[in-house]
C-alpha cells in the first residue's frame, strides 16, 4: 500500500467517479434500505452527491445507515463507486469515535475461540432474555438480533480427527487451498467439511492452511486499519499453503466457502481500502467461490452429473447474498444445483437479506433489517418453509430466525446429491 487504508477513504480512485453520476436514481429505486426505512435519503444523495461536499469528513449522519450491500454500485449503468464511497465515508466518521461495539463484533475470531470450549454453555445463554436484554442496553447488540450456534467441534478439530479424505469418484485433479473465514471455522463448521468432502470426491486434494480472518468484519464497521493487516497477514497464510505445495504454488486454486469472505479478497479489499500489494494481487486473482469453482467444471463437461442422486420435485428457494452479487460471477449456485435431476431453485430477487455483516446485529439498525428481510423470509414460507439455501453466513443466521427455514450452503445440497450425507434436511443439523 502506498498510504494507510483509512487514507485511502476518498481517494481519486473512488471520487473520481461520482462525477459521472448523471442522476438517475436508477440506485435509489434498488437501495433496499431505502425501501425499509425513511430515515434513509438513499444512496445517490449520501453517496455522490454528498462525498462532493465531505473533503473528509461526514458532512449527514444518515450515510450511517447504509447497509453497504453493493447494490447501488452493481446496477449504476454509469459505473460510479457509490457503495465504496459510502463504506469509506462512514469509516472516515467513525475514526475518532469507534463504538466498543464496533470493534467487538469485528473480531469473529475471538469470538469463536470463546464460545467453542462452552458451547452447550454459550448457546443456551444467548437464548436467556434477560441477559440479551442486559447485552443491549450495555453494548448495542439487539436482544432479538441472530446470534450464531457455536459447534462443539471447530473446523481444525475435525481436520485433526478425521479419518481419511473422501474417496474420488474419478482420477485426481489436482491441489486447491480451501479458504474457510471466520465462520466456516467458528460456527458453519458443517458447510466447510462438506465443500472439503465434496471437492475430495471431485478428486481433488484439498489444503486447509491455518488462516486468520479476512478482514472483511472490520472493514464493514470503518476499521480499515485492522482490515487490512488482517487481509494481508490472510494473504501470507494462503502463499505460504502454496509454496510448501511446489514450485507452481502460486497458480493453485483458492477456493473459499464464504461467500462474503470471497469478495473481500477478490475486489473490497483493493477497492475500498486501496490495497494494491502483490500478496493480495497474488490471492485474489487465484480466489474463487465455492459454486464459481464447481461451476467451472460444469461449463467444461467435467462435472460428474451422472452421479448425482435424484432429489424429485424439490424447491430450493435461494438467495444469492449480496457480497456475492458483487463479484459479477452470475448465479452459478443456481446452475450447480439445478444440474441435481428433480431440483428447481427459485432465486429470491431481493437485494440484500438486511444482515449485511454485522448491519442486522446493531440495536440501532435492527428494525431496518428486518424489514429489508421481511420479503425474502415471506418468499421461502411461500416456496419451501423447511429449507433455502445461501453462501453466506451470516445471512443463513438472518434467514433462519426470520424465517424458521433450515438453512444451507450449497456445498450441503450437493454433498447430500452425491451420496455422501442423509441429513440435508435434518434440523438438527446446524452447523
Amino acid at each position: 500500500m502506498s498510504e494507510n487504508a483509512l487514507e485511502f477513504a476518498g481517494h481519486t480512485l473512488s471520487r473520481a467517479s461520482l462525477d459521472c453520476c448523471v442522476k438517475c436514481t436508477i440506485c435509489e429505486t434498488q437501495c433496499p434500505v431505502l425501501e425499509a426505512t425513511p430515515l434513509f435519503p438513499g444512496p445517490k444523495y449520501v453517496g455522490p452527491q454528498a462525498e462532493r461536499f465531505r473533503n473528509g469528513a461526514s458532512v449527514d449522519a444518515s450515510v450511517d445507515l447504509c447497509s453497504m450491500c453493493g447494490t447501488c454500485t452493481l446496477v449504476c449503468p454509469q459505473g460510479v463507486k457509490i457503495a465504496e464511497l459510502n463504506t469509506q465515508a462512514i469509516a472516515v466518521a467513525k475514526a475518532d469515535h469507534m463504538p466498543l461495539r464496533d470493534r467487538l463484533i469485528s473480531n469473529t475470531q475471538l469470538m469463536g475461540a470463546a464460545m467453542h470450549p462452552v458451547a452447550p454453555v454459550a448457546n443456551a445463554a444467548l437464548q436467556v432474555k434477560p441477559l440479551r436484554v442486559a447485552i443491549e442496553k450495555t453494548v448495542g447488540i439487539h436482544r432479538d438480533a441472530p446470534m450464531p450456534h457455536a459447534p462443539t467441534q471447530s473446523l481444525r478439530g475435525w481436520l485433526r480427527r478425521r479419518d481419511e479424505p473422501v474417496a474420488p469418484a474419478a482420477g485426481s485433479r489436482g491441489p486447491v487451498i480451501f479458504f474457510h473465514g471466520c465462520a466456516g471455522s467458528n460456527f458453519e463448521v458443517d458447510a466447510s467439511k462438506k465443500a472439503i468432502e465434496v471437492l475430495e470426491f471431485l478428486g481433488y486434494t484439498v489444503t486447509v492452511p491455518k488462516q486468520g480472518c479476512c478482514g472483511q468484519a472490520a472493514k464493514s464497521n470503518g476499521l480499515f486499519e485492522s482490515a487490512a493487516k488482517q487481509t494481508l497477514q490472510l494473504c501470507d497464510q494462503l502463499i505460504a499453503a502454496g509454496a510448501q505445495l511446489g514450485e507452481d504454488g502460486d497458480e493453485i486454486p483458492i477456493v473459499g466457502v464464504a461467500g462474503s469472505c470471497a469478495g473481500m479478497m477478490k475486489h473490497e479489499a483493493r477497492e475500498v481500502m486501496g490495497i494494491t500489494d502483490e500478496r493480495l494481487v497474488n490471492v485474489s486473482s487465484r480466489m474463487r467461490e465455492f459454486t464459481e469453482f464447481v461451476a467451472e467444471l460444469l461449463d467444461s463437461g467435467d462435472f460428474p452429473t451422472e452421479l448425482l442422486r435424484p432429489m424429485p420435485d424439490t424447491v430450493l428457494p435461494y438467495h444469492q447474498s449480496c457480497q456475492v452479487k458483487s463479484q459479477y460471477i452470475g448465479q452459478p449456485a443456481i446452475r450447480v444445483m439445478e444440474a441435481i435431476p428433480g431440483v428447481t431453485v427459485k432465486e429470491s430477487g431481493r437485494a440484500c437479506c438486511g444482515m449485511a455483516g454485522t448491519y442486522g446485529l446493531k440495536k440501532e439498525k435492527y428494525d431496518i433489517a428486518q424489514a429489508m428481510g421481511k420479503p425474502l423470509f415471506d418468499f421461502i414460507q411461500d416456496e419451501n418453509p423447511a429449507i433455502a439455501v445461501c453462501e453466506a453466513e451470516p445471512c443463513r443466521w438472518h434467514i433462519r430466525k426470520g424465517s424458521g427455514a433450515k438453512a444451507v450452503h450449497p456445498s450441503q445440497v450437493l454433498h447430500h446429491a452425491f451420496g455422501l450425507s442423509d441429513d440435508l434436511f435434518d434440523r438438527n443439523v446446524i452447523s
